[in-house]
């Protein structure tokens, strides 16, 4: 009795070891075709990485490629990319939180100001660049946050998880969920304080989820779901080279506050009328604000009192007031072309949007957060419609046991439109459209050279749009092209993927990214011969790189397991043609690097697992970039372009099972204090240097009931 125990236990966990961190997705998952596409899913549960404040490099460790722009290190937002795009608020990527797109607005801000905390999700979900087809108006590909399903086994259950740490961190998650025969629900609950890395850099953060879901018939669900995040962040204001050398810690702000609040309802129906057709369709939301009021100016310039009237300079109060509303409906379905089974997938998205942007209101020479005005009206008051409709349709052919092709073909129509007021802009000069009306094409194959061996390769046309900051122009000496095009292209891939030797997974993948028609500013002369800054699209880029990932999982003893993984990814970015202005004249830009596209990310790591114990030792290496098209090396006094320096950050994290109700998690993240920092941004939250957090520690205790 007692023998045959003892093999059993040994025997789960053997299994527990083998549960995977990182997988792939099938081949059909719910309304997507994923055949032939590069692509990574996360299981956050199998995961050792500081959920409490979303550290990227960490989360995401075992995807190559993967940049991160560590912005606040408060575990506000996730800012990443992939091959060589802009990592600002993940904004080239299509976002999706259980399929329901969750970008502000696709056409007129894309990034994504909706935040959820990462207690709440279950696994992540991501394809790159040639799911553009399905996915929609983006280089990057999807990201889909998949929160955790509602307990099926009881009534009531109970979940939460807090953390301690340094800087002043607090965080508790928690949620209940549950099953009664038909109806299923979870909720949630969320609030997170952090006193920051850097002076005047406190965030407080809280986050609501509710989700129910009712099983009409056994092919039929209705699904309900309403989130909400909100976070309010004191912006420290950014530094240059002198400073961050001197103190990265250094605040050049006090004044400086941003808070985006969101809303994103949706309603999803997933209907199965017969055994071979499935059908999804979601009516969803995105709605909100994202406000911000600071002195916004470069780092050399103070923010201090007047001594002789002893207030303060006015802030400016910039306010974002998010309409975005979509409908998509999906139709999957498979049938047999001779022997062999087919799929379909069919679909139709509509976007209504209406984005309100006000700007340069004159606010309070106070020190809190306000956004109340001293003067009525706000400089910029200007609002950025979008209708579109998009039909795209992917046909998975089997050509034979072993070998699938997959062409698509995507067909978008629409518009957007800007007007409004700028008062330093003739009115009859600012209203502007841009059309959308065009075909995108691509095809992906797989050819299955064992059960768990195969090569993958796809191409497909991209495009991103137009967004709102490329058509507002900064002064009166700025004009907007009115003939501006939607920046176009692909993405090409090709690779190997699999399994060896037992307990060898990898993942090898060539990819190109053509990004055509980028957008910047010329200086041009207007027939009196009076120069002037013109926005238009500048210049074409191609990215060339490999993506490589290997992990090697094996026994020690009985009980004791090791693993080695690494997750490398380079990149050669570098523009084509085109030319920019550098302030006085423009220059030719062929040749040059393109802005924050790393040589190297290189992602390294050692795994232990004893019993219920797992620990991972992970080394991050991101090579130099530049911070602008020019290539500048040496930065101005300013901070605000050079070069970004190479880094190196080691992270240290452990999880510790103690039963089926209750886990630890607990690291040291920067465990060497390395002082870096990952971009030079050009806009929000100001240019110049953004110190990354130094080293810090964490404590997460959940238990779920």
């Amino acid at each position: 009795m007692d023998t045959s125990s003892s093999k059993n236990l040994k025997e789960i966990k053997i299994k527990a070891w083998m549960r995977k961190d990182i997988n792939r997705l099938p081949d059909e998952d719910e309304s997507f075709v994923t055949a032939g596409k590069k692509n990574e899913v996360i299981s956050i549960a199998n995961t050792n990485a500081n959920i409490s404040i979303k550290t990227g490099r960490q989360l995401f460790a075992k995807v190559p490629g993967v940049f991160v722009y560590d912005m606040d290190g408060s575990g506000n937002q996730i800012n990443i990319s992939t091959r060589g795009l802009d990592a600002h608020r993940s904004w080239e990527f299509n976002n999706r939180q259980n399929n329901v797109i969750i970008n502000s607005d696709m056409y007129g801000y894309p990034a994504s100001h909706y935040s959820a905390p990462m207690e709440s999700i279950e696994k992540i979900e991501l394809v790159r660049g040639t799911g553009s087809l399905q996915y929609g108006a983006q280089f990057g590909g999807m990201i889909n946050y998949i929160t955790k399903k509602p307990d099926s086994t009881k009534v009531l259950s109970f979940e939460s998880v807090n953390t301690v740490g340094s800087f002043a961190l607090m965080s508790t998650y928690n949620a209940i969920s549950g099953t009664s025969k038909k109806f299923s629900y979870t909720a949630y609950y969320y609030r997170r304080h952090s006193s920051g890395y850097r002076e005047n850099s406190p965030s407080d953060a809280n986050a609501q989820f509710i989700q129910l879901q009712y099983k009409l018939s056994d092919r039929l669900v209705l699904k309900g779901e309403l989130g909400r995040s909100k976070y309010l962040y004191q912006i420290p204001g950014p530094l240059n080279d002198s400073m961050f050398q001197q103190n990265p810690r250094l605040s050049t702000r006090n004044r400086n506050f941003f808070s985006p609040d969101i809303y994103v309802p949706s309603l999803s129906l997933n209907w199965q009328p017969t055994k071979k057709t499935k059908v999804y369709a979601t009516l969803s939301g995105v709605f909100g604000n994202r406000s911000s009021v600071q002195l916004d100016a470069f780092a050399n310039i103070p923010d201090n009192m007047d001594p002789v009237t002893g207030t303060y300079k006015n802030r400016q109060v910039d306010i974002d007031h998010f309409n975005s509303k979509t409908f998509e409906a999906k139709l999957l379905h498979s049938f047999y072309l001779g022997k062999l089974e087919s799929r379909l997938v069919a679909g139709i998205m509509y976007m209504n949007n209406d984005l309100h942007r006000q700007q340069l209101g004159k606010g309070t020479t106070a020190t809190n957060y306000d956004l109340s005005l001293v003067e009525p009206n706000f400089g910029r008051d200007i609002h950025f419609g979008t209708g579109n409709i998009a039909l795209f349709a992917e046909h998975k052919f089997q050509l034979n046991k072993y070998w699938s092709v997959a062409p698509g073909v995507r067909y978008e129509h629409g518009k957007s439109e800007m007007v409004g007021k700028i008062k330093y802009y003739p009115t009859d000069e600012l209203p502007t459209t841009i059309k959308h009306d065009f075909l995108l094409t691509g095809m992906n194959t797989q050819y299955q050279l064992s059960t768990d061996n195969q090569i993958y390769a796809g191409f497909s046309q991209a495009y991103r749009p137009v967004i709102f900051k490329d058509i507002v122009p900064a002064s009166t000496y700025e004009r907007i092209d009115k003939s501006l095009k939607d920046a176009f292209g692909y993405n090409l891939e090709v690779g190997l993927r699999g399994k060896l030797l037992k307990y060898l997974q990898f993942d090898l993948t060539y990819f190109r990214l053509s990004y055509q028609n980028r957008l910047g500013t010329l200086v041009l002369q207007d027939p009196t011969g009076q120069p002037y800054t013109f926005k238009t699209n500048v210049g074409n880029s191609i990215t060339n790189g490999m993506e490589i990932f290997f992990q090697y999982r094996f026994p020690l003893t009985g009980n004791l397991f090791a693993g080695l993984f690494t997750s490398t990814t380079y990149m050669d970015a570098q523009y084509v043609k085109g030319q920019v202005s550098d302030g006085r004249s423009n220059k030719p830009i062929a040749g040059n690097k393109v802005e924050a596209v790393p040589n190297w990310i290189t992602r390294n790591g050692l795994e232990v697992l004893y019993k219920g114990f797992t620990c991972t030792i992970l080394h991050n290496y991101t090579s130099e970039t530049f911070s602008d098209v020019l290539n500048t090396v040496t930065p101005p006094v300013t901070g605000a372009r050079g070069l970004t320096p190479s880094y190196s950050v080691w992270d240290f994290n452990s999880t510790i099972r103690i039963n089926p109700m209750i886990n630890l998690r607990g690291g040291l993240n920067n465990i060497f204090d390395k002082s870096y920092f990952t971009k030079r941004p050009t806009f929000y939250p100001g240019p110049g240097i953004w110190p990354s957090d130094g080293r810090n520690y964490y404590v997460t205790v959940g238990f779920k009931i």
